[in-house]
């Protein structure tokens, strides 16, 4: 951000920086240097001077001190002797006739007779360098400690004196002749360099400089300047566009904002781009080591004749390699000060956008929304495309007889190497997570020689174990379900041609739910199942029990649902539990080895699995109750629950696999599924 806030003339930071019509600044002891004078009766191109100012600028008739029989013309050129490539001349004044060349911009602009007075003040640029000082001063030390000084606590505003706190209370006491001296926080003395605003000082509000204490209430869109009431009584805004100033300076704030996003995403592909540029030099490094080791080999098998070619070969091979080298390095050369600048940009506008100050603000914004905007367009596309490959693409043809050694030469390859593709490039905005599913997106920056065939996306087991592949495709965008709950999971992709297979992505790590969120299944239901309530709620229509399962498939972590009892007719005894995805649908749950279940009536319930049943417990269900199922796959063990409540001891341990949430129902009974809740505590042991 240097750059943005050091004047163009003395090179130096801003002091009482004053804004051209041009919209650039410059200080206002260096616009005095130089400003020159015109011939009697000739005028800039460009307006005359105008706006509102809060400093009491040079006067005309301050300039008369200058001889009027000089030869009346002054000039600055360009010359690497000042800081910014500029060389002031001191002017020769009169007071009519002057001039102000923009340094920046080379656009002039001739004073009226308020002379420098006529532009205004840049508040907002010179409160960012205030406080841009301030970040880098250092701290200042008390002025009455004989031997080693040590920081200032406090700074007399009267005697404009640091004080330590032991040198306060010994030499200036708040007390008597010196009770009503103000003590500030310490300041940077000027000698430092920088003056600092007491802490809670509220920036003077912006008032107009034709009008004294009127502050600006309004804003022309014709003319770009803030105005004050008075300012539109004169009628000179009459047919003009006018909006409330809070509004146009939230609009404004907005414009910027939105425009900086552009660039800032600019800058972020800038910078892959850079890292791009520099791996490539070192494989353009590597390529031209193995280009000459191989092409040495091929030379030293040849005769005494082939050794005179050999030289001339190597040449060729160098001055290749010193021109990708060239060009890469100009490249990286241009495009680091394209995002120096930018970046230095995008910092000072920020500091903008945090001012508080509307009139400031809408004095300097539309410059710096067209700035911002623009900038954009040097990042056109092919600005961030490498302009040459680190692959030599040189064939050395060593089948002519030795009579043609002398006319050996590269013979250039008409279609271009082949080449893998490159690494493909994961877009973190469009991957994400959804329950116990994963879905990812990918893109190749930059176009392989030769087409590409295929991605193959990899994923690890959630547990930092091998990768897998999962998908084998044309797609660039794949979900993968099925996945582990509350786990993390490492993603790479690459690509693959006629070559070979290119090289991995950079990993995204993508977390799954803590908890599931799942329904009954449909697809899988016995036929006499019906599922209504967007599949949360399951009833039947036949006497016999029937199976349906739910959607979520789990095999790690710690998982708990509950089955509320909407209707229980008749006293019939339903079962919940967990299946195999392939568990018999036409029976009760957990008579079969593949099922694990609880069945339960109005008095007593059994556990079950295998058709095997064990621990009667007493307490049953009816309408309205709530059975829980709690399924610990880190100690493999599943427990139930009725209104809360754990029922009976652990029912079943050592569980290893695939597990589904299961129920089976006849038409006596209708339950409702609840999912996402959270795990029970005080479970009991057996």
């Amino acid at each position: 951000m240097d750059e943005e806030l050091k004047c163009p003339v003395c090179g130096s930071l801003f002091k009482d920086p004053i804004l051209l019509p041009c919209s650039h600044n410059v200080c206002l002891a260096c616009a005095r240097n130089i400003i020159v004078q015109t011939p009697e009766g000739e005028t800039p191109p460009q307006s005359r001077a105008s706006g509102n100012s809060d400093y009491d600028y040079l006067d005309m008739d301050k300039m008369s001190m200058y001889s009027e029989t000089d030869s009346g013309y002054g000039s600055y050129t360009p010359c690497l002797k000042s800081p910014n490539g500029i060389r002031v001349f001191p002017p020769t004044l009169v007071h009519r006739h002057c001039s102000i060349t923009c340094p920046l911009c080379h656009r002039s602009v001739s004073l009226d007779e308020r002379g420098l007075r006529g532009f205004p003040r840049n508040r907002l640029l010179e409160a960012i360098v205030s406080r841009y000082q301030q970040s880098r001063s250092a701290n200042v030390k008390c002025q009455l400690c004989d031997r080693n000084p040590v920081d200032a606590t406090v700074m007399c505003e009267q005697c404009d004196v640091f004080y330590c706190t032991p040198c306060q209370q010994r030499c200036h006491p708040s007390r008597g002749p010196l009770a009503k001296h103000r003590l500030l926080p310490p300041t940077q003395s000027p000698a430092a360099g920088s003056q600092q605003m007491p802490a809670g000082t509220i920036r003077k509000q912006g008032t107009c400089a034709d009008h004294d204490m009127e502050n600006f209430s309004m804003y022309c869109v014709n003319c770009k300047t803030p105005l004050c009431m008075k300012c539109l009584e004169g009628g000179k805004h009459g047919s003009h566009d006018l909006k409330p100033l809070a509004a146009m300076w939230k609009q404004h704030k907005c414009q910027l904002s939105q425009a900086l996003n552009g660039v800032s995403d600019k800058a972020k592909d800038a910078k892959e781009f850079l890292m791009q540029l520099k791996n490539m030099l070192q494989q353009i490094q590597e390529n031209g080591v193995e280009f000459e080791a191989c092409l040495v080999a091929q030379c030293d098998a040849l005769i005494e004749a082939l050794t005179r070619q050999k030289a001339k070969l190597l040449t060729k091979v160098t001055k290749e390699r010193e021109y990708k080298l060239k060009v890469v390095r100009d490249q990286i050369t241009h495009c680091t000060m394209k995002l120096r600048q930018t970046t230095g940009m995008m910092e000072y506008c920020l500091e903008v956008i945090k001012e508080n100050d509307p009139s400031g603000f809408l004095q300097i914004s539309d410059a710096l929304i067209k700035r911002v905007t623009s900038s954009q367009d040097q990042w056109v596309k092919g600005a961030l495309e490498p302009k040459v490959g680190p692959e030599f693409d040189l064939t050395l043809n060593t089948d002519p007889l030795l009579q043609t050694i002398l006319q050996l030469d590269f013979v250039q390859s008409k279609v271009e190497s082949a080449t893998v593709p490159p690494a493909p490039l994961l877009q973190l905005e469009k991957c994400c997570t959804r329950n116990n599913s994963a879905t990812l997106a990918w893109r190749v920056t930059v176009p392989p020689s030769n087409p590409i065939e295929g991605y193959i996306l990899e994923l690890d087991d959630g547990n930092g174990g091998q990768y897998r592949e999962v998908y084998v495709g044309k797609e660039t965008v794949c979900t993968v379900d099925g996945l582990h709950f509350n786990s993390s999971y490492n993603a790479r992709v690459k690509a693959y041609n006629s070559t070979g297979v290119g090289p991995y992505s950079k990993t995204v790590v993508l977390k799954t739910s803590d908890v599931a969120w799942f329904t009954f299944d449909p697809t899988s239901a016995h036929r006499d199942i019906i599922l209504t309530n967007e599949n949360r709620t399951v009833s039947c229509n036949s006497y016999d029990d029937r199976v349906v399962l739910g959607t979520a498939a789990f095999s790690k972590g710690v998982h708990y649902w509950e089955l509320r009892v909407d209707r229980y007719d008749n006293h019939p005894d339903p079962a919940f539990g967990v299946a195999r995805i392939n568990t018999m649908k036409d029976m009760m749950l957990g008579k079969d080895d593949k099922a694990w279940a609880m069945y339960v009536d109005n008095n007593r319930s059994w556990f079950m699995h295998n058709n095997s049943h064990t621990n009667r417990a007493e307490g049953g269900i009816s309408k309205g109750a709530t059975v829980g199922i709690l399924l610990d796959l880190n100690k493999y063990t599943l427990t139930f629950f009725i209104n809360k409540e754990q029922h009976g001891p652990v029912a079943f341990e050592n569980l290893e696999g695939v597990f589904m949430p299961a129920v089976s129902i006849n038409r006596n009974v209708q339950v409702t599924l609840l999912t996402g809740m959270e795990v029970p505590k005080n479970i009991k042991q057996q």
